[in-house]
């Protein structure tokens, strides 16, 4: 399988595309003005402790203050201190905080909507191999990393940097890596530890002491141990900073990195600017005729799947089960695609035969197992959903783009031209016993105003009889389909 990042540097912007065998499979945006802040570490004040939510709400010196919830408080950091080790209950958000503590956190998701960043005190801080976990004498390995032996192996040589600095946990990427390789890394983790530590003591509260990379640098670091043909990059600058980063950290992407000087755009290299304005939009569709209706609200992600046009070769069920196979591939590109997290429920099309629906499951497991975000798929409910759920940290690629419609102040529907022609024949009405006019005269859009002056013009004129006085209407072109104004003359 080939695969290949594209890169679309700009003064504002950083866009980043993953695509594997020519086909578009993620889309990374991170914006000057809304940088994202997973990642970072702080030195916050606690604002407000909140007992019945087992939560404090934290100052880190950004617009809302951001959520710290007692489960993610872990003892062995700074804000338990010493002297109240033997009265520490863990859970008792209580007996952890205090308003207006300084405390020193990580956020682990971004602000989403109305939501402010999620906080751990339990502060990572990851590298090429290593994930150096300060506080802490464990050595965890990586779970994609299969052999015990090479686990055992890479164990022994990270316990031999554990002291009372820390632990680490090996990543996927050490597969295979020599002695000198990982204590470089762990070297470099503690330098950067004690650096934080330094910073802590010297700035004041709600200061920021550790930013994350910025994005070209940061997808680079991710996708170590991912089989990438090529790195290209449409700035000279970015890439020759690419290039200094890769050969310090990751050597094996030497050599990879290309800068692109092209004529045309580099994101209209494989059709992304049109995938990605595809990614918008609610329906799906499959090559079979069959298509995806995907709908994202605040609480969950629904999928629905429907054979549209496809009617098959055999029979129904055959059908059925060959559109819901096509559609886990398309399900899972996606999640990917759009960033999709959190509680996501799929309503493949009702099959009977459990042997199918067996095949489905698998079929989806196997297609999300590609995904680098940590996915748990559920077997199909009682009523025929099947439930699951991709961890979320940061805002999705719709929330990214896009905003509440203005017309529909985002309820993404807007009242039809029956219903607001409806809605000014009663505001009239409700305006005329409230107050003396001699006529009236309305300014609704262009297609409700053609509505009353024909659809609609018999109840325009029974109303005029009704009220016994004059209705006139004017288009205003400027208007959307929702706004009017019923002026008294």
């Amino acid at each position: 399988m080939s695969a290949e990042l594209i890169i679309n540097m700009t003064p504002a912007e950083t866009r980043v595309a993953l695509v594997e065998n020519g086909i578009l499979q993620e889309v990374h945006i991170e914006r000057q003005a809304r940088r994202g802040i997973v990642g970072n570490i702080y030195k916050g004040k606690v604002s407000r402790v909140l007992p019945g939510m087992q939560a404090a709400f934290v100052d880190i010196g950004g617009e809302r203050a951001a959520f710290l919830h007692a489960s993610d408080i872990v003892p062995h950091t700074e804000c338990v201190d010493t002297r109240e080790q033997a009265h520490f209950q863990a859970g008792n958000i209580a007996e952890l905080v205090r308003q207006g503590q300084d405390i020193m956190v990580q956020v682990v998701k971004d602000p989403l909507g109305t939501k402010g960043a999620r906080l751990t005190t339990d502060i990572t801080l990851p590298s090429r191999y290593l994930v150096f976990m300060p506080g802490s004498a464990y050595v965890g390995v990586s779970q994609r990393i299969d052999s015990e032996q090479e686990r055992d192996r890479l164990k022994r040589l990270a316990a031999e940097h554990v002291d009372e600095q820390g632990g680490f946990i090996i990543r996927t990427a050490a597969e295979g890596i020599g002695e000198q390789e990982l204590a470089q890394d762990a070297a470099f983790l503690k330098r950067l530890w004690r650096k934080i530590q330094e910073r802590r003591g010297k700035y004041p509260s709600c200061s920021m002491l550790y930013e994350d990379l910025r994005l070209a640098f940061r997808i680079v670091r991710d996708f170590v141990g991912a089989e990438l043909d090529r790195i290209r990059v449409d700035s000279r600058e970015t890439c020759d900073a690419l290039r200094t980063f890769v050969d310090e950290f990751v050597p094996e992407l030497s050599g990879r990195i290309e800068y692109y000087q092209g004529n045309a755009p580099i994101f209209d290299l494989y059709d992304v600017e049109n995938e990605i304005q595809r990614a918008l939009d609610r329906k799906v569709e499959l090559k079979s005729g069959g298509y995806l209706i995907i709908d994202q609200t605040e609480a969950m992600t629904t999928i629905d799947i429907n054979t549209g046009a496809f009617v098959g070769h055999r029979n129904l069920e055959e059908t059925i089960f060959n559109t819901n196979i096509e559609a886990t591939q398309a399900i899972a590109r996606q999640l990917r695609l759009r960033n999709l997290g959190g509680i996501i429920i799929i309503d493949f099309i009702d099959m009977y035969d459990d042997d199918h629906k067996r095949r489905v499951l698998h079929s989806l497991e196997l297609a999300l197992s590609r995904d680098r975000a940590k996915t748990n798929v559920n077997g199909f409910s009682q009523l025929g959903l099947v439930e699951m759920t991709r961890k979320r940290t940061r805002e999705s690629l719709e929330h990214v783009l896009c905003d509440a419609c203005p017309e529909c102040n985002g309820r993404a529907r807007v009242k039809t031209v029956e219903t607001v022609s409806y809605e000014i024949l009663r505001e009239i009405l409700r305006v005329n016993k409230a107050y003396d006019a001699d006529k009236f005269v309305v300014y609704a859009s262009t297609a409700v105003a053609d509505a009353l002056q024909e659809d609609e013009s018999h109840m325009l004129a029974e109303l005029e009889v009704f009220i016994g006085k004059q209705v006139r209407v004017n288009s205003e072109p400027l208007y959307n389909q929702e706004q009017f104004d019923v002026v008294m003359m």
